[in-house]
């Protein structure tokens, strides 16, 4: 099967660039907490033992980092069809600004932030650029995902 040369035109990277998805919202249990804690093996009291996170600086449980992975975030819609239908995952960075606590709504929302084509060993590729942004009921920004997808 060859691959075009080319499929991204200026006005197809202008239209996907901004497209969001859906908001997604879920309730933060304590208990959701303590299980992803015990099965990632993070001993850490602040994401396991009530007690102990009341008398640490963050006055109660709150979530390990990685807790976010949990929450079935949507992905924005292309404003065209892609001409791929494999889609590898090209890795994630986050930023932390407050932390997620047991009794929070988190809405994750994700955007388009960057859209290209690359021509690599399979031929044409399309790598997108989505970033994710989880906030708080109190509409305070907890993390923010940074992920590249790359579709061939």
């Amino acid at each position: 099967m060859t691959t075009p040369a080319s499929f991204l035109t200026e006005e197809m990277i202008k239209q996907a660039i901004g497209q969001k998805s859906a908001p997604t919202t879920i309730d933060i249990e304590k208990g959701a907490i303590i299980k992803f804690a015990q099965a990632i093996e993070d001993d850490n009291p602040v994401y396991n033992d009530e007690k102990a996170a009341r008398e640490s600086r963050y006055g109660g449980l709150i979530a390990p980092p990685t807790f976010l992975r949990s929450v079935g975030v949507d992905r924005p819609t292309y404003p065209f069809d892609m001409p791929f239908t494999r889609l590898l995952d090209g890795g994630s960075d986050w930023e932390y600004f407050h932390p997620v606590r047991a009794g929070d709504w988190i809405t994750a929302i994700s955007e388009i932030a960057d859209i290209n084509e690359r021509t690599g060993r399979m031929g044409l590729m399309i790598i997108t650029s989505i970033v994710v942004t989880y906030s708080n009921q109190f509409d305070q920004v907890a993390a923010r995902q940074t992920s590249t997808s790359i579709r061939y």
